[in-house]
């Protein structure tokens, strides 16, 4: 077979890798609707290219009507993995052969790999939310924490913290649906360690922060373009001592991170988490350490290019 010349850029145009695709090459890719905009095609063929790995990972825009048909698909193309991102994480899980424990606690499938025809389900966002705080030398076993939100994000997040020993309250604007994440995360773990509250009870949540070692924003507020956007987190009960994580990542510094810093928190923003969790997927696809740094500077590059 004929192999054709494919430039995979990645940021600005000095940034170009060029990778001979043939029939020999491992094919890697993210299903999404849309998924036009996604950073991981540039974060992965980033890794590949840095291993001298014969991969490529491509975006497809595939329809939440269509994903049964494309999951089903990877074994015939011989597709080693995909990633699921917006709207398909949950829909994919009655379409795989087998859960990895994430996954099945979580109910969501953000990658799945192929063997032996078979699908594997795996998520991938409870190592890469744990491995920024591992970095940080936060200690997550014995620590109280504050989780903004209840969508699928939260319910990661709680899951890891909760895994990992911490004491976990769920605040969210829907109570019922922060009671309803609780309950499930607590009967994952089998123990009750996360609780949950309205963010409208201002004096709680204010006491719950005033009290918490750890706030993770889960929301998309004060994401790109609404920057000017803020979570429900009341400023006034952010304090030294405090870690403020939030998991927006364009902007990198957001209005709750900038308010931190002036509470004389510590911060962290949603970027490495990003990285983290595709570098998971990587080892998962290849049984090869992956490299993070390249990872997380080629998504870097590629958000700086985007503006």
């Amino acid at each position: 077979m004929s192999s054709n010349l494919q430039p995979s850029v990645c940021g600005s145009e000095s940034q170009v890798i060029q990778h001979v695709v043939s029939g020999r090459t491992q094919v890697l890719g993210v299903f999404g609707h849309p998924v036009e905009h996604s950073v991981s095609p540039c974060m992965h063929n980033a890794a590949a290219a840095a291993l001298g790995l014969d991969w490529v990972y491509v975006p497809f825009p595939v329809r939440p009507e269509a994903l049964c048909r494309a999951l089903k698909a990877l074994p015939a193309l011989g597709i080693r993995g995909v990633n699921l991102t917006i709207p398909h994480k949950l829909a994919a899980v009655d379409a795989m052969d087998c859960l990895a424990p994430s996954a099945a606690a979580l109910g969501a499938v953000n990658t799945v790999r192929v063997t032996d025809g078979l699908l594997e389900g795996h998520n991938t966002d409870p190592a890469g939310f744990m491995a920024p705080l591992v970095a940080a030398g936060f200690p997550a076993a014995g620590a109280s924490a504050v989780v903004l939100g209840a969508g699928g994000a939260a319910r990661s997040v709680a899951w890891a913290l909760a895994s990992a020993g911490a004491s976990v309250i769920v605040a969210n604007r829907t109570v019922g649906r922060a009671a309803s994440l609780a309950a499930d995360i607590n009967a994952a773990v089998a123990m009750p360690v996360v609780s949950s509250m309205g963010v409208s009870d201002e004096s709680a949540l204010c006491a719950a922060v005033a009290g918490a070692s750890l706030l993770v924003n889960t929301t998309p507020a004060g994401m790109h373009p609404n920057v000017t956007g803020l979570p429900p987190a009341p400023l006034s009960a952010l304090h030294a001592g405090l870690l403020v994580y939030d998991l927006v990542y364009r902007p990198r510094r957001t209005r709750l991170l900038a308010a931190a810093e002036a509470a004389g928190c510590a911060v962290l923003d949603g970027l490495p988490m990003l990285a983290h969790q595709g570098a998971e997927s990587f080892r998962i696809w290849t049984d090869v350490a992956p490299p993070v740094g390249v990872m997380l500077s080629a998504a870097e590059s590629f958000l700086q290019a985007a503006g």
